[in-house]
């Protein structure tokens, strides 16, 4: 195989392989003839295992983008789970897809990237998740050697790390009424946007429309799914949050 030094455009088909499981069983390829596999839709190549004190907290997300459970091994992945999930140019992940397997130019290395993401315009997106403190030598060539293989393929690498706290608190609140089922009654979703085409605050608006605990699952689900807007990035959601149909500028 050749080293990862040489790992460049067409050489890179072959330079790299990847192991992933088929129906028949593993499968090794090189990259230029595995690239068209649909990950997307692939088994983890490896258990997201649970270890009594150990430091990782693995688990299984149910995305509503693929209608099912998607891995995880930390809450950092979690996170960018739900993040992906609420993602309208994502419709696909999977969760360690494949080994992306090379040589170094000393001995053979592999690397399992955390998440494979179809975006809804055919291409295809790799992720790996990974705070900036925890990042160290051996990871930040794994990293290089991936984004290598992607590009030699056409697909796009992204390392992401912490994402802002604020936001990110938001979006898990928002991801609890994720399922199309808080968005009904249709008849409650019509009226929330109606209302909130002048923006105004979110109990308010909820009252406007009818009792409040029936209203604000809907209204919550329609903030995850894009159809209202609010600031996410500046505070918590709270009763007096400014919340508005979206589209339209404030």
């Amino acid at each position: 195989m050749a080293t990862a030094a040489q790992a460049f455009g067409d050489e890179a088909l072959s330079a790299f392989e990847l192991e992933f499981s088929h129906p028949d069983g593993r499968r090794r390829l090189p990259l230029g003839k595995a690239w068209s596999v649909p990950f997307e839709v692939a088994d983890p190549v490896r258990e997201f295992r649970w270890v009594k004190g150990g430091k990782s907290f693995p688990g299984w997300y149910y995305a509503v983008t693929t209608a099912g459970h998607v891995g995880y091994e930390s809450w950092l992945e979690r996170d960018r789970l739900i993040l992906m999930d609420r993602d309208r140019e994502v419709v696909g992940i999977a969760a360690q897809p494949f080994w992306l397997r090379w040589d170094d130019g000393h001995k053979g290395r592999r690397h399992a990237p955390d998440y494979f993401v179809r975006l809804v315009d055919g291409r295809a997106r790799v992720v790996d998740v990974r705070s900036a403190d925890r990042m160290d030598e051996r990871t930040e060539e794994s990293f290089e050697a991936t984004r290598r293989a992607c590009e030699a393929v056409g697909w796009q690498f992204e390392w992401v790390g912490t994402p802002d706290p604020v936001f990110m608190a938001n979006v898990r609140w928002l991801a609890r009424y994720r399922r199309a089922r808080s968005g009904r009654p249709a008849s409650v979703a019509s009226a929330l946007i109606d209302v909130f085409n002048e923006p105004m605050g979110t109990w308010a608006g909820a009252e406007l429309v009818g009792d409040r605990l029936q209203v604000l699952p809907v209204l919550f689900h329609l903030l995850w799914s894009g159809r209202l807007d609010a600031d996410l990035e500046s505070e918590l959601l709270d009763s007096e949050s400014l919340v508005w149909a979206a589209g339209r500028s404030v």
